[in-house]
């Protein structure tokens, strides 16, 4: 942190001269692996670079999902993405095909004139990412990508590198074979991405891709979350998308997911103009389908069914740091590599990790935020008692609670899937009904806004 690697322009000083904003001054970093993606064939070409390159190729047959490329850490990228062609520039760091081996942190892009991050296949794993003003999307994957991401940030403003910058996350499934395997599933926790609020989109789902977002905060922009809509016209039933569309990774293969996170000033602050349906379009932007209204309702039903919330934490375009209440955070079915921590968004209370070795965030101090840590501020539960257990029709729930907060009860299947979720528990006694469930084993878990506060086991006979 000390020393960091500065990737930048020659006409760089480094002594502040240069604007912030410059961008496209040179190209890029780019990292080729041989790991995964779906394209049809084995090795391509990447972009930014000319196909009669071949030190630009990436990929192999057979692939090595775990290849190794090596590492990176503590790394500011600034000022690039020139374009080498008509609508060919370069990313901050692009990354194809690079193995589950290698790992990113503690990275920073910042002004590129084109996206900050792309990912192209492969199945990397990132931590504690910064990607600033630049002039594209900040976070863009394809080709099946799948890795892990951890402790993430993109901040764009109402005048980033060249533009105002388009979405904070721009997320494809394949291109060149959209149904190609195997599909993009990575998985995101802790992010904080802050948007410009000038007619731009927090993420995109599209062309069959899958991910997902946990425990994060979202800010600052005028749209929210779409997943693409895609009919099958092969099937017997008209209007339905199984297997085709980012929507059917949502409803049918359950590989697109966004739970517990916030979102401070997005959309019109609902969940069904946060989580919205949007058909296919053609290159001149017109709607391919009719999305169902039923579809639209259960998206947007989901807003809340998996724990996101509306609120104020406090975080800006000048400092993503919160100065609100962001303990709750849950790692719920999450793979061990995710750091257990007990808040949202990408930094801790009263605590800026970017500071003294970034160029965006180097010099911003972390605001003052009185929840300081999830200890001193969870209320302690003396008793909690179900009865039966195990539970035959219905069971009761009696808790001492007496600063009276509401609180959240989460049922959830031995393959960490919730299965039932009562929220707003405001008293010190409830009921919950079987509701179909079958018989088992169960994890409970009793949470307010602070946190978890209580967990065990119930069983269902």
């Amino acid at each position: 942190a000390d020393h960091p690697i500065i990737f930048t322009s020659e006409n760089d000083n480094l002594d502040g001269t240069l604007p912030e904003l410059s961008s496209g001054l040179w190209g890029g970093v780019i990292v080729l692996g041989k790991g995964e993606t779906n394209q049809p064939t084995a090795e391509n070409a990447i972009e930014g670079i000319p196909t009669s390159e071949t030190r630009g190729l990436y990929g192999a047959d057979p692939s090595v999902p775990d290849d190794e490329s090596g590492m990176m850490k503590y790394v500011s990228i600034r000022h690039g993405g020139t374009d080498i062609g008509e609508g060919n520039e370069i990313n901050g760091l692009t990354l194809g095909a690079v193995g589950s081996g290698t790992n990113f942190s503690y990275i920073e892009v910042v002004s590129n004139k084109d996206d900050g991050v792309e990912w192209f296949g492969g199945a990397p794993y990132c931590d504690h990412i910064v990607a600033a003003w630049v002039g594209d999307d900040s976070f863009d994957y394809d080709q099946g990508y799948s890795g892990k991401n951890q402790f993430m940030v993109a901040i764009q403003t109402d005048e980033s590198a060249g533009d105002i910058g388009d979405r904070l996350g721009e997320h494809d499934g394949g291109d060149a074979d959209e149904l190609g395997m195997p599909y993009a599933h990575p998985v995101f926790s802790n992010v904080t991405y802050v948007g410009a609020s000038t007619g731009r989109k927090v993420i995109t789902f599209r062309d069959n891709a899958g991910g997902e977002y946990h425990n994060s905060i979202f800010a600052e922009q005028d749209k929210g979350i779409d997943i693409e809509w895609r009919d099958d016209v092969g099937g017997d039933t008209p209007g339905d998308p199984t297997g085709l569309c980012s929507y059917s990774q949502w409803a049918d293969q359950e590989i697109l997911k966004l739970g517990n996170n916030i979102f401070q000033n997005v959309a019109d602050g609902t969940g069904a103009g946060i989580f919205k349906v949007a058909s296919e379009k053609d290159d001149d932007d017109n709607e391919l389908y009719t999305v169902s209204d039923d579809a639209k309702t259960a998206f947007g039903a989901y807003f809340e069914e998996a724990g996101n919330t509306v609120a104020d934490v406090g975080v800006d375009k000048d400092n993503p740091t919160a100065s609100g209440n962001i303990f709750g955070a849950d790692f719920s079915g999450l793979d061990s590599w995710f750091d257990r921590v007990g808040y949202r968004g990408a930094f801790a209370p009263n605590d800026n990790w970017a500071a003294g070795w970034s160029y965006a965030l180097g010099e911003v101090e972390a605001k003052n935020n009185p929840f300081t840590g999830v200890e001193d501020q969870l209320t302690t539960l003396s008793r909690v008692n179900i009865f039966p257990n195990p539970v035959i029709d219905f069971a009761t729930v009696e808790i001492d609670n007496p600063d009276g907060l509401a609180h959240s009860f989460t049922l959830y299947d031995m393959a960490g899937r919730s299965v039932l979720i009562i929220r707003n528990i405001s008293g010190n006694r409830f009921e919950f009904t079987r509701n179909g469930l079958s018989d088992g084993l169960y994890i409970y878990r009793l949470g307010n806004k602070y946190g978890i506060v209580k967990e065990g086991k119930l069983i269902l006979k």
